[in-house]
């Protein structure tokens, strides 16, 4: 038994390296720079040891997919928990998501490595359902009249600002946003939540 144990923990230490060192190669290169060859010289295994945890680069970038959409559901429902206001949460999650896209940027980068998650990934993929769920509900509570397509609407819509404006903040990325950038968030999400009914 405590020789399985020991093999588990080896697998998971190894697995652990193998996310850390494809999060350093994104930070200092980018996504395009990643590859199996290179995640194995870096943590100074060879490439069977590396397929074995991940058949492909694709593999990979799911596990932080996963991981980063359930970090950031984590902190969308910790926003949603502390404000009452429909309002200020959704502000307040805006700001939220901003944050999450700075602290954590290599993730940031995985995660929309190809854009905003299709339809298709949503339901696939456990963790962006979450998310999505969590602002779904606070923008529906800002809907007078809820009709499922419009309230789709509206989420993707806000979805979008929110990607569109970090994106191009992340061009320029420091360690975390600035006033101008902040300011330019909340006045779009302002702007989104006074024409929401419209």
């Amino acid at each position: 038994m405590e020789v399985k144990n020991s093999r588990q923990k080896q697998r998971e230490l190894t697995k652990n390296a193998i996310l850390e060192a494809t999060e350093q190669i994104v930070l200092l290169e980018g996504w395009q720079a990643v590859s199996i060859r290179k995640i194995a010289d870096a943590i100074g295994y060879s490439l069977p040891v590396v397929y074995t945890h991940f058949e492909s680069k694709d593999a990979i970038q799911e596990e932080f997919v996963k991981h980063g959409f359930n970090l950031l559901a984590t902190a969308m429902q910790q926003t949603n928990e502390k404000y009452i206001d429909a309002e200020t949460r959704l502000t307040q999650m805006a700001l939220a998501y901003f944050e999450f896209a700075f602290k954590n940027a290599a993730y940031y980068k995985m995660m929309f490595g190809l854009g905003i998650p299709s339809c298709q990934k949503v339901q696939e993929i456990a963790e962006i359902g979450k998310f999505s769920g969590i602002v779904i509900e606070t923008i529906s509570s800002l809907m007078d009249e809820i009709d499922e397509q419009r309230k789709f609407l509206k989420f993707h819509t806000f979805w979008s600002i929110l990607h569109g404006l970090t994106s191009i903040s992340m061009v320029n990325i420091t360690a975390a946003p600035n006033e101008m950038q902040q300011q330019i968030l909340l006045d779009a999400t302002q702007g989104f939540i006074k024409n929401i009914n419209r």
